[in-house]
């Protein structure tokens, strides 16, 4: 169990953007993963390009990125942050079946951008789940979360092994 504040919060448990004008400004880092879990059919029609409603990789690459961009839109207690790069991958893994995410997202700034990343895998696993739904409904969205962050005063952080997503 931890014994870490929760930040988001004041004393008086009303919720609250946390101050960051008063830290430095660093380059920041992360990188989060997810996957897309399919049947095999639908496995075979995304690996063959025939999803009616198109490209769906691209789709959902350019999804993840404009998602990143917009988290704190959506996300109520999230800082605008000015991302210098956001890379989103999104490839087919038959193993699953399925589609594998991962998203990194990087700026200079005073707070982290796990949550970008942490969006843009998301809405990209959620656009794939959209263009392919209809070959699949019972396709879903798992194993979202934070693998790797980098900056601010915490430093380097990769996810321990005894917390496997």
């Amino acid at each position: 169990m931890t014994t870490a504040r929760l930040t988001h919060s004041d004393a008086d448990g009303v919720p609250h953007m946390v101050d960051v004008s008063g830290k430095p400004e660093t380059p920041r880092t992360a990188t989060a993963t997810g996957r897309v879990v399919c049947d095999a059919a639908t496995y075979e029609l995304l690996h063959d390009g025939g999803v009616a409603k198109g490209d769906v990789l691209a789709v959902a690459r350019l999804a993840g990125i404009t998602a990143a961009k917009q988290t704190s839109a959506l996300i109520p207690l999230c800082h605008p942050l000015p991302l210098t790069h956001i890379d989103v991958d999104v490839h087919l893994d038959p193993d699953l079946p399925g589609i594998a995410l991962s998203a990194t997202a990087r700026c200079v700034g005073r707070t982290g951008v796990e949550m970008e990343a942490l969006v843009a895998v998301s809405v990209a696993g959620l656009t794939v789940i959209d263009m392919a739904k209809a070959a699949d409904r019972w396709m879903h969205l798992e194993g979202i979360g934070l693998v790797h962050k980098d900056g601010g005063r915490s430093g380097l952080v990769e996810r321990p092994a005894d917390r496997p997503l």
